[in-house]
């Protein structure tokens, strides 16, 4: 008996990045820095603006960043000046410090009723999901970003955490301090 070869039929499926900029994300200059946060003031978004300040002052990650715990940023009554944070990816922990102006909007976010006993910095507002995704701060960055007119294909919450050590970087030129500030433990990583 004969049979027939048929041709292999292959699921036609768009590739996840197709279209898009996909690699490394550009840092946001001072002045993008500057327009969010006052966008986010006139707005009166509290969480977001001590979310956004937050993520700019620690460095850290998407991840750990919507895992922080109250407890991380706030003890004896006020929001601390330094923290310690154990980073998800390498299990080591990262000295951040609290610039005075996020430490006030974290004030006024830990002062709104919807943080009255909450264990999370940025809770769910599901009782199944204890804290915010990182899914949901991606899309958090991406509406700030297009809020000042910005493409938001060329921002990510990566940017957030590169935004100051870039600066640092332009007025020091030293990439061990920025090694430092980021956690990272090789340098060609971090170039």
């Amino acid at each position: 008996m004969h049979t027939m070869n048929l041709p292999a039929i292959c699921a036609k499926r768009q590739a996840w990045n197709k279209g898009r900029l996909v690699g490394q994300k550009r840092p946001h200059l001072p002045k993008h820095v500057w327009a969010i946060r006052v966008r986010l003031e006139i707005a009166d978004k509290v969480r977001d603006l001590a979310l956004f300040n937050l993520a700019i002052d620690s460095k850290l990650r998407g991840c750990d960043l919507v895992t922080l715990k109250v407890a991380d940023v706030f003890a004896g009554g006020q929001v601390k000046e330094r923290a310690s944070i154990i980073q998800s990816k390498t299990q080591k922990p990262v000295r951040i410090e609290i610039t005075v102006g996020t430490r006030n909007s974290l004030a006024d976010w830990l002062d709104d009723p919807m943080m009255i006993g909450s264990e999370y910095l940025w809770p769910g507002r599901f009782h199944e999901r204890l804290h915010i995704s990182t899914p949901q701060y991606a899309r958090l960055v991406r509406d700030w970003v297009t809020a000042i007119g910005l493409e938001p294909s060329s921002y990510g919450t990566h940017s957030m955490r590169r935004t100051k050590v870039a600066q640092i970087y332009r007025k020091t030129g030293n990439l061990r301090a920025v090694q430092l500030l980021l956690g990272h433990t090789k340098m060609d990583s971090m170039v």
